[in-house]
């Protein structure tokens, strides 16, 4: 079998067994309002759990509207979010970026970028303080409806694992198996990858022998498997974008 076909066959079996352990979410609907919204929050969920990070963002909105919040000081933006990690960091992110949108286009209302093609929203978001491609993508995904695959830590270490990708960063496994992930499955496979990264196939001290995808893995470090533990597959599913 040539390794194109194994790849997709890989990950055809990995869709459908996580589909089977975290069932199939809706279709995400196009929701423009909450461009924003995603963005600061797909921003605040960086290095830190996706309850703390859901916390920070209610502080942070308790401050009014987004209009508000870019007049706010840095230092009250800082101890809204001070529970998620990378407080202080983020806190200058968000004020500067907050400044850099309204610079140019004279508006927090980004409901205008629906009728954009996703080149020109990547190119757009990219230019921002402190926004990568796996945040642009979110937006594209939670935001706007597309059919696009972000690509977090976890779903860059299960698929590396797994032998689908072969790559270093994030940003590259997102660049190396967009175009093969299943139109229709992305979104999908996207959030099941990440509950599944969570509990499963974490970091440290995976679960190897209550995984699924045991047969197919090429995890050189991955455990033996003596016999099949009972480790739960949903422990830690809470996903900061399906609440916003």
């Amino acid at each position: 079998m040539r390794r194109s076909d194994l790849i997709r066959s890989k990950i055809e079996f990995t869709a459908d067994l996580l589909a089977g352990l975290y069932g199939t979410p809706k279709l995400r609907r196009p929701e423009p309002s909450k461009i924003l919204d995603v963005l600061i929050a797909t921003k605040l969920s960086q290095n830190t759990t996706d309850k703390s990070s859901y916390k920070a963002f209610t502080q942070l909105r308790s401050l009014g509207s987004w209009e508000d919040i870019a007049k706010a000081r840095e230092i009250s933006i800082r101890q809204c979010i001070k529970v998620c990690g990378l407080a202080n960091t983020k806190a200058k992110d968000i004020k500067i970026m907050l400044g850099e949108l309204l610079a140019k286009f004279g508006t927090l209302d980004l409901r205008f970028m629906k009728d954009l093609d996703n080149e020109t929203i990547y190119k757009e978001l990219l230019s921002l303080r402190g926004i990568g491609v796996k945040t642009a993508s979110c937006v594209l995904v939670f935001a706007l409806g597309r059919d696009i695959f972000p690509v977090d830590t976890h779903v860059h270490r299960v698929l590396n694992r797994l032998g689908i990708a072969k790559t270093s960063t994030a940003e590259k496994t997102f660049s190396e198996v967009s175009e093969i992930i299943p139109e229709g499955r992305r979104y999908e496979l996207h959030t099941n990858l990440i509950k599944f990264g969570r509990n499963i196939c974490r970091a440290v001290n995976p679960h190897c022998s209550a995984c699924g995808l045991y047969e197919i893995c090429t995890f050189k470090e991955r455990k033996k498997r003596k016999s099949v533990n009972s480790a739960s597959a949903n422990e830690n599913n809470f996903l900061i974008l399906e609440e916003i």
